[in-house]
């Protein structure tokens, strides 16, 4: 088995100059911005993002009109308790009229039958 060899100076040097080769040789293989390629899939691009923006507007008018459908049940819900409550307070004072009534025909009565005497 052979040994390993240790690079010198000028084989490091050839190394590094066939590297930075290698570097012009892939950017220059690279297609031009004029390419039918480089248009296209630039195009393609433009589309997804296009639709992508699309998407997102239509998500966010979703939102927009779940957040108003959930203001106007609040506000059903709001209305519908503000409407109870009322009809409650309207019940109570008929209540307590009713009472007061009652108690009055009794308070009434008991004079009536004192001054019988």
């Amino acid at each position: 088995m052979s040994g390993f060899k240790e690079p010198n100076f000028a084989d490091r040097q050839k190394a590094a100059m066939q590297a930075r080769q290698n570097i012009l040789n892939k950017f220059r293989a690279k297609p031009g911005a004029d390419d039918p390629e480089v248009k296209r899939r630039q195009a393609e691009r433009e589309a997804q993002a296009a639709a992508r923006a699309k998407a997102r507007e239509a998500k966010e008018a979703e939102k927009a009109e779940q957040r108003r459908r959930e203001a106007e049940a609040a506000a059903a819900e709001a209305a519908r308790i503000a409407r109870e409550k009322e009809e409650e307070a309207a019940r109570q004072a008929a209540l307590e009229a009713e009472q007061k009534a009652k108690r009055d025909a009794r308070y009434a009565a008991r004079k009536s039958k004192g001054k019988k005497k």
